[in-house]
């Protein structure tokens, strides 16, 4: 069976998608979208990808947001300091899990975001 390979893109509606994609690029390093065909797209780095439909009432998905992206890093605390030294809300997930750690933050139009430093679950070191 043919399958797809990956997500090749994420549209969503902005207020002023300009400001916006520069804020992903200057604060979580996601290029702007490419001007021209000679530009170059985001590459993401090989890795686990969750595809998760959630049902209309979950509590893990806010009402009041039509986008909650779940992003990787490399490393969740530096991350984290980066943003926080920019003046950007992050909230750090107090509890480790099995396949690694999270944080929670919110792009200037209300977006949530989900920063996920993946560990294989045979690895997961204790906090």
């Amino acid at each position: 069976m043919e399958k797809v390979t990956g997500i090749g893109g994420l549209f969503f509606r902005a207020k002023d998608p300009l400001a916006l994609s520069a804020w992903y690029e200057q604060h979580l390093g996601v290029n702007a979208p490419p001007a021209s065909y000679e530009d170059s797209v985001w590459m993401q780095e090989p890795g686990p990808t969750i595809f998760a439909p959630m049902d209309m009432a979950s509590p893990d998905f806010p009402k009041d947001t039509q986008l909650y992206i779940n992003f990787r890093v490399n490393d969740l605390q530096a991350m984290c300091r980066q943003l926080e030294a920019a003046g950007i809300t992050v909230q750090i997930e107090p509890e480790s899990y099995p396949y690694g750690y999270f944080a929670a933050l919110q792009d200037p139009e209300g977006n949530q975001i989900q920063l996920w430093q993946f560990v294989s679950p045979e690895t997961t070191p204790a906090r």
